[in-house]
């Protein structure tokens, strides 16, 4: 990796801090799986299948977790380039408009600028996977049964973090040398919900062009 790059995908950087697994669980364990797949050069479609015998479960969480540390800091890299003047409204180009619902502030579904949206997304995020009613980490203690609902909306979220950064700050990322970095981890993320049917295909419609030349 160039200097450059190291510096750009340092740990200073990081939007927020790291949600990590303790070592000697299962989780850690799975986790350390899948790093060392991706980091033997393996085929990424092969990697993200579920390896036989584990829990379904616990595979999803892993990737839900790392896939938030990893754009969380792709998106930490471009993130002053994505002001509220820039980007007044959290769109990807001018067919899809992103509108903020919570349920808690944002009742409805409210258009915001990019930023603050992006704000939001990062903070719920972070909220659900450190709530241990969602994430467990204790040995033995069971998921709830809408856990895999619950990843499915943290991972559409997700998604539309890719569809900004590509289609709004790409430029940024290229001039960074950043590209083949956030190729492969958008390539990932695209092979892990779609092998396990995780986002809904209409979800996926803005990046459909591009995802067809870098995925199949």
């Amino acid at each position: 990796m160039s200097i450059a790059l190291k510096q750009v995908f340092n740990k200073d950087k990081t939007f927020r801090p790291k949600r990590k697994f303790e070592p000697g669980t299962q989780r850690f364990e799975l986790h350390k799986r899948a790093q060392a797949s991706l980091n033997s050069g393996v085929d990424l479609k092969a990697a993200v299948q579920l390896p036989s015998g584990e829990d379904q479960n616990d595979w999803v969480a892993v990737h839900v977790v790392d896939f938030f540390n990893r754009i969380n800091l792709i998106y930490g890299t471009i993130c002053e380039f994505c002001t509220e003047r820039s980007c007044p409204v959290m769109s990807g180009g001018p067919k899809y408009e992103y509108r903020w619902q919570d349920d808690l502030k944002y009742k409805k579904p409210t258009a915001l600028p990019a930023p603050q949206y992006m704000n939001l997304l990062m903070d719920w995020i972070e909220v659900q996977i450190n709530n241990e009613n969602i994430f467990p980490t204790s040995v033995g203690v069971p998921f709830p049964k809408n856990f895999l609902q619950i990843c499915k909306k943290i991972l559409c979220r997700l998604f539309r973090v890719f569809v900004h950064v590509y289609i709004h700050h790409f430029d940024r990322i290229i001039l960074m040398g950043a590209e083949a970095h956030v190729n492969t981890c958008y390539k990932h993320f695209y092979y892990f919900v779609t092998e396990l049917n995780l986002i809904d295909r209409k979800e996926l419609e803005p990046l459909k062009e591009m995802t067809t030349r870098m995925c199949h």
